[in-house]
């Protein structure tokens, strides 16, 4: 049975996305080529129908890294990313910087008629989404949202067998849980005291307060709320957040509390290294999210956990596994084995046929706004009320 749902998630995985001809490739351009922005080119490449026409970074070392490993040598380069939208051979644009950079980009990528991919989270700050939203319907730009979660075909399936059918009954409540994510703990390389020549440093800050170089800020942004998003929070809840919104049909929590703090890495960070969130949705649902970088096992580090009247899913990327209330017998536990991340390759298709992406903005921000009233409870140290300003 195991074999019969994997070959059917793949078969309706590649049947989703036509293949292209030569004469329909899609022109992009990416701003922010650091080790994501390469992993979404190779995605890209990997779909194919596609043709790099430029590539904008603010430091020379990572585009040109970049075009070397992923474009062709006509690829144009670009310190300045203004540049590059004002290009009018360019059709769509993936955007991989930092955090902080995701908005404002986002917004003018669409307003120089670029379709537009962009990372997790969306937003920064609560204030951004409601401009993103505005520009994209405005534009009506193709956007989707670096959630990849939703066009994995073990989701999908996973939606349709246990929530569709009223097989998982109802939830009340749900765990999500990523702890030993090692990205969280990067540091400096040797030599980086003084700023590379090539580094526009003031272009990482985007619109922040101009701060002079910071090599820790640089090469380990999680650690640091005005790049991040609150650090674990932006970056691993998001994802997760994301699918329980999803998988419930709900968006926008009536509350957050939060604990947590710097019980273990002090060494100039200021986002939290162990934290708890716990998030309450109109109709009876609580929502908890765990991090810590303290604990480094890999195995078993990451779950969304369904606790429902009719059985219990556990699913994340690597596959998913129910079990019924009417039994405990490990034979009878259904599961299926993770998806390949077709997340790039379902933009470019919407791109082609200006179909809606399954990552839209509007739940975009509300999957931002889950990390961002979480994040005000935890800085606040109170219960913090959604508020209607967050309404998209």
């Amino acid at each position: 049975m195991n074999r019969r749902i994997f070959t059917a998630s793949a078969i309706a995985t590649a049947a989703a996305f036509r293949s292209v001809a030569a004469n329909d490739r899609i022109r992009l351009g990416i701003i922010g080529s650091g080790s994501r922005g390469r992993d979404r080119m190779a995605a890209a490449n990997k779909a194919g129908g596609i043709e790099w026409v430029a590539i904008c970074d603010a430091w020379d070392r990572r585009r040109e890294e970049a075009k070397a490993d992923y474009a062709a040598p006509q690829t144009e380069l670009y310190g300045d990313y203004r540049r590059l939208l004002d290009r009018t051979d360019i059709d769509a644009v993936i955007i991989a910087t930092w955090d902080n950079n995701h908005a404002p980009l986002t917004i003018a990528a669409c307003e120089a008629g670029k379709d537009v991919y962009v990372e997790k989270p969306m937003t920064s700050i609560p204030e951004q989404g409601a401009p993103m939203i505005a520009a994209v319907r405005k534009s009506k730009r193709v956007v989707q949202v670096g959630v990849q979660q939703r066009s994995m075909a073990h989701f999908i399936e996973a939606r349709k067998r246990f929530f569709d059918s009223g097989l998982i009954g109802k939830v009340h409540m749900v765990r999500t849980i990523w702890n030993g994510n090692s990205g969280y703990l990067d540091k400096p390389p040797a030599g980086m005291e003084q700023k590379p020549a090539g580094l526009d440093w003031d272009a990482c800050l985007g619109w922040l307060p101009k701060i002079p170089w910071d090599p820790k800020r640089y090469f380990n942004r999680f650690s640091y709320w005005d790049l991040s998003t609150g650090g674990q929070t932006g970056g691993l809840f998001v994802h997760m957040v994301d699918v329980v919104h999803w998988f419930l049909g709900i968006r926008k929590p009536s509350s957050a509390v939060a604990l947590g703090g710097i019980y273990q890495y002090d060494d100039g960070r200021d986002t939290p290294d162990n934290v708890n969130f716990i998030l309450d949705y109109p109709g009876g649902i609580n929502v908890t999210f765990e991090a810590t970088i303290s604990d480094m096992i890999n195995r078993e580090s990451a779950d969304i956990v369904f606790m429902g009247t009719g059985g219990r899913l556990h699913i994340f990327r690597d596959g998913y596994r129910f079990l019924s209330k009417d039994t405990d017998a490990p034979a009878d536990e259904i599961r299926a084995r993770g998806t390949p991340d077709v997340h790039v390759a379902e933009w470019l298709d919407c791109v082609r046929t200006r179909r809606e992406p399954s990552a839209t903005v509007e739940e975009g921000h509300y999957s931002s706004m889950a990390c961002h009233i979480g994040n005000l409870a935890y800085r606040e140290r109170q219960r913090v009320a959604w508020r209607p300003e967050w309404n998209a």
